[in-house]
């Protein structure tokens, strides 16, 4: 019983805090979709593009273009896109 409990006040906080982290436009572009990343790819590019300045690979063009990702875009000068 106990431990029913603690699991779930873990996820009630856990589900407050990741709601605290979208605004109200954010929310509209991820209720649009059934999940909030297209698939792994997308989201290891989002969580790798979090700082100042963007890694962006040939590969993850060619994935983004495929799979249709979604959310804001990251804006890289054609020489800052490297080749793997």
């Amino acid at each position: 019983m106990r431990a029913s409990i603690c699991t779930a006040l873990v996820l009630i906080l856990g589900a407050m805090g990741l709601g605290a982290c979208a605004t109200a436009e954010q929310w509209t572009e991820i209720h649009k979709h059934p999940t909030w990343f297209a698939s792994n790819a997308h989201l290891g590019f989002s969580w790798r593009n979090q700082g100042e300045a963007p890694r962006v690979s040939r590969k993850d063009q060619r994935l983004a273009a495929a799979e249709n990702w979604w959310g804001d875009p990251v804006i890289v000068r054609p020489e800052q896109i490297f080749e793997n």
